[in-house]
């Protein structure tokens, strides 16, 4: 009993030392990682998994190794924010795998990759003909980026002399039945203004919203709560 109450005691410990360190390190999501970036994470996960059930061994040896591995990568990552050099030694330089309707097949064997996968990567982005690309690179964190030919790229406003409005977010002024006060007075209202928005939708009070949002021009959009139980055939 007691090395499973210990057991718990470590997990919960390697669980807030790993929210620390994440907070540390900056967040970003996995398409935006480098393949450093990524081992770091796995390695500094293993070690947790290590400290979590480290019954016979002290702790401090995995947790001491862990902020060791985190401020390594805090490091490389001021490193390559001030070093053009470095940035491209640890992150990797783009790789052009098409251009001009050319494919070059020494960067595609850098990329360790071939023909068919960089086509399969082609047809995912939704370009089944390699004709309609001008340009397709790949970028340090594994993604390709992918240039259309002017003709088969998607029309702008400005090709049509268009000038529409700039779109801007909305805020949640009500998430899950609870007023977002700072959104409110950042949108410059109150909750008087706001209770009489949500009753002309047909809320009685903020507790029967599920979301409610505000734009620019002061227009509120309401989704009710609904506890009507689905039909099962709803989704047929």
């Amino acid at each position: 009993m007691t090395e499973i109450l210990y057991i718990i005691v470590l997990s919960l410990g390697s669980f807030l030392a790993i929210f620390v360190l994440t907070k540390m390190m900056g967040y970003r999501q996995m398409s935006q990682m480098s393949m450093f970036d990524y081992i770091i994470g796995i390695t500094i996960g293993s070690i947790a998994a290590e400290m979590a059930t480290s019954l016979e061994e002290s702790f401090v040896q995995p947790l001491t190794a862990m902020i060791v591995y985190a401020l390594a990568s805090l490091a490389l990552a001021v490193l390559t924010s001030k070093c053009m050099k470095a940035r491209r030694i640890i992150e990797g330089e783009p790789l052009i795998l098409l251009n001009h309707g050319e494919i070059y097949r020494r960067n595609l064997k850098k990329a360790k990759m071939d023909v068919t996968e960089f086509l399969v990567q082609c047809r995912v982005s939704g370009y089944f003909d390699i004709n309609d690309l001008e340009c397709a690179i790949l970028e340090g964190n594994g993604k390709i980026s992918f240039l259309p030919k002017v003709g088969n790229r998607p029309v702008s406003p400005s090709d049509l002399q268009l000038t529409p409005e700039q779109d801007y977010m909305v805020a949640n002024v009500i998430l899950d039945g609870k007023v977002m006060k700072e959104n409110l007075k950042q949108m410059g209202k109150d909750e008087k203004w706001l209770h009489s928005q949500i009753t002309a939708r047909g809320a009685k009070q903020v507790s029967d919203v599920l979301l409610a949002t505000c734009d620019r021009s002061d227009k509120v959009t309401v989704f009710l709560r609904d506890n009507k139980k689905v039909p099962k055939n709803a989704l047929i």
